[in-house]
């Protein structure tokens, strides 16, 4: 993926104010929803999710500038330089400095490596045995390898509901074709059997995947269900009407009752994320926000003058 400062269009010290604003707007901009005869929207948006997922987060943003994890929030890897192998090589028989990967380890004479090993495995160690110039060989089977991967996968919200094949990269350096299946959740691990690292005489490991959902531009997840603020505007509050409502499928149709106040929540059953235990599907919850007209309107600012006037009333008397 690239950079998320590029794909968001912001400078590395951008503050995190300016992070939202961008990720909000360009969202908006590139929804599927929005770009339903552009078959890239759906990649956009899920890369501008991705981006936001790591830099519209404190702690992520600061591993990425450290460059710890990169674009796609996977881990750097860094290797053994000079640790306790000789030549930096990897004791899980991973290839070392010279490129050439090996896992029979020997040793000539002055028993270097063997005290090493004997240290390690507290005495002689399993596996060992007599080599060539009288030093010794030492067998992976002897031991016992992690083999498995671990990487972690961001999907958006729709992707999640709907289901989605995505390419993975594996810290080995291959890429794969992995489908998440419809009804994932935040959190899940995914196992594919025999996809991780390989050594002779073992059974190859195995891949295991670890699903976040990245933050949407609307919803925001509450379990199975969704909660969405709809904007309306004060005649609509005050005299009531049909006012559309994004869902994760097709927008619907929502009564506003006359005289809604803001932060009054509606509730739609069956809009949310399903539940493929239960076999049903969560709610959406659309909770209106009165919003004025940009700027002062002095035909509106005289009307609540004369309101104001002849019937005055406290929403605050309670408090």
């Amino acid at each position: 993926m690239r950079d998320p400062y590029e794909v968001l269009g912001v400078p590395r010290g951008a503050s995190a104010a300016a992070i939202k604003s961008a990720y909000r707007k360009l969202a908006k901009k590139h929804h599927p929803d929005a770009n339903k005869n552009d078959p890239k929207s759906a990649a956009r948006f899920s890369e501008l999710n991705s981006a936001n997922e790591i830099i519209g987060d404190e702690t992520k943003r600061k591993q990425f500038d450290r460059g710890e994890i990169d674009a796609e929030g996977k881990p750097r890897f860094q290797g053994f330089q000079g640790g306790g192998f000789p030549g930096g090589g990897d004791p899980r028989g991973r290839a070392g400095p010279g490129g050439f990967e090996t896992h029979t380890f020997r040793s000539g004479g002055g028993g270097g490596f063997e005290d090493i090993l004997n240290s390690m495995f507290g005495g002689a160690a399993r596996g060992a045995r007599p080599g060539p110039g009288g030093g010794f060989e030492f067998e992976t089977g002897g031991i016992g390898l992690d083999l498995d991967l671990s990487v972690a996968m961001t999907v958006s919200l729709e992707e999640a509901v709907k289901g989605v094949e995505k390419r993975v990269r594996l810290p080995t350096g291959k890429e794969l074709n992995v489908k998440i299946p419809a009804g994932v959740t935040a959190g899940q691990q995914i196992r594919l059997k025999g996809q991780g690292e390989t050594a002779h005489g073992h059974r190859p490991g195995d891949l295991l995947i670890t699903v976040s959902i990245a933050p949407h531009a609307f919803f925001k997840v509450d379990g199975s269900d969704l909660r969405v603020d709809l904007p309306i505007t004060l005649y609509e509050a005050v005299l009531g009407g049909k006012v559309r409502v994004p869902t994760l499928g097709s927008a619907v149709e929502l009564s506003i009752p006359k005289n809604t106040s803001s932060g009054r929540t509606f509730r739609l059953k069956g809009k949310g994320l399903p539940k493929p235990a239960a076999g049903a599907t969560g709610d959406l919850f659309v909770t209106t926000r009165i919003m004025l007209p940009d700027g002062n309107d002095s035909e509106l600012e005289t009307l609540m003058q004369k309101w104001r006037d002849a019937h005055p009333y406290n929403p605050r008397s309670d408090l």
